[in-house]
């Protein structure tokens, strides 16, 4: 085949803008297990940036479910869904997380970009509108531009905003209101209760994006709605990741069964991607048992997050109050903070730099996260690096 050498030139030119901007990635190779001690490109590293929030990802538990589902239900699912790729596991599994949420039902995606692609895609179309926060994950954009729905974006946590968005669109077929719980970036909680109240005045359907909060907040790490005191029945959608706190892979959506039901018939992730196979649903399974079981976990985690902000606060960095594992220490430039990450990753602690187009230009931060594996001894010598680069970090006022 020819070579397109235009194409190539043009390819070649955007990497060497990125490169300048300083904005191109690389891959780094994780060597060891995924714990908060393991090795990087082959050198003994504390992940400080990993979503493995309760460190269950290597649990022992885990990987025996994980193997003896292997054992006796082979390698592949072998099909999608709705051919002959859903097995006794991915029913029992959905039945054991809509036990845990609370819920009529639950519907196993492969993972939590299909899963919120799916429903927005699904729910909502021409005629409909959808209400987005600003913030929210690259998943539910591309989602809502997947839809054909109207879209229209509040500003970051404003009901307000959302309020008088709602009031001024009525004519629609129906609507939908998204958000994160967590946003993933800055580690803020949505105001979940007046969102809540917002959809029921207005009429408009919920889909909550609990990803970085099932396993961390609320009652046994039910997630965002147990945290607020919601009834389960307040989120019509709820999409819940397997791969961050519950250390596994894949995601669910968790509601009524109506709506699952219209999932599982018009939804094109869902219909149209071979299912899960039984080594993850073995470890997610073991996952959600384990939450039921040791409340403890989910508690230490916590403390450690609060110690790590309450220090950080103490060390001079600016720090927000929120309950999640998500720190982020805002930089701006987008150099300097790939530079901080290199300086950090030095010192035997990786913390990934986090630049646009992830965040807004001038946002570029490094993003810590806490998890529970991380012992109370290393989170000190952590704190102690911190400090010791304290004056590396801009001025507050830069920031």
């Amino acid at each position: 085949m020819a070579e397109n050498k235009s194409a190539l030139q043009q390819i070649r030119s955007e990497l060497d803008s990125l490169s300048a901007q300083g904005l191109r990635r690389r891959l780094r190779t994780v060597t060891g297990p995924q714990r908060s001690e393991t090795t990087l490109d082959s050198q003994p590293t504390t992940i400080l940036c990993s979503n493995n929030y309760l460190g269950l990802a290597d649990d022992l538990r885990l990987q025996a479910l994980a193997v003896e589902a292997i054992r006796e239900y082979g390698c592949s699912s072998g099909a999608s869904r709705l051919i002959s790729g859903t097995m006794s596991l991915h029913r029992q599994l959905e039945k054991e997380l809509a036990a845990f949420k609370g819920t009529e039902g639950a519907l196993v995606y492969n993972c939590g970009y299909m899963a919120n692609l799916g429903v927005l895609a699904t729910v909502v179309g021409d005629g409909d509108a959808v209400y987005s926060d600003a913030l929210n994950h690259a998943s539910i954009v591309d989602g809502c531009r997947l839809s054909r729905a109207v879209v229209n974006i509040y500003r970051h946590g404003d009901v307000q905003h959302l309020a008088d968005l709602l009031a001024a669109g009525s004519a629609y077929r129906r609507r939908l209101i998204v958000t994160d719980s967590v946003f993933s970036m800055d580690g803020d909680l949505a105001p979940l209760p007046e969102i809540v109240a917002l959809a029921q005045k207005y009429d408009a359907l919920l889909l909550v994006d609990d990803a970085h909060a099932t396993g961390v907040l609320g009652d046994h790490g039910r997630g965002s709605g147990s945290h607020f005191s919601l009834p389960a029945s307040a989120i019509d959608l709820l999409m819940g990741t397997l791969g961050k706190a519950l250390g596994s892979y894949g995601a669910f959506v968790a509601g009524r069964q109506e709506y699952l039901d219209y999932l599982t018939n018009k939804s094109r992730p869902f219909i149209y991607t071979t299912a899960l196979p039984p080594a993850v649903l073995g470890a997610s399974l073991a996952a959600v048992r384990v939450l039921q079981n040791e409340p403890g976990l989910v508690a230490e985690l916590r403390k450690k997050i609060l110690y790590t902000r309450s220090r950080l606060r103490d060390l001079g960095f600016t720090v927000p109050d929120d309950p999640t594992p998500i720190i982020p220490i805002i930089v701006g430039d987008a150099g300097r903070t790939m530079e901080l990450s290199e300086k950090f990753l030095a010192a035997g602690i990786f913390i990934q730099g986090i630049r646009p187009p992830t965040v807004e230009a001038g946002k570029s931060r490094l993003r810590v996260t806490i998890t529970r594996d991380l012992s109370w001894s290393r989170i000190d010598e952590i704190l102690a690096v911190f400090a010791s680069f304290r004056d590396l970090f801009p001025p507050v006022a830069e920031r």
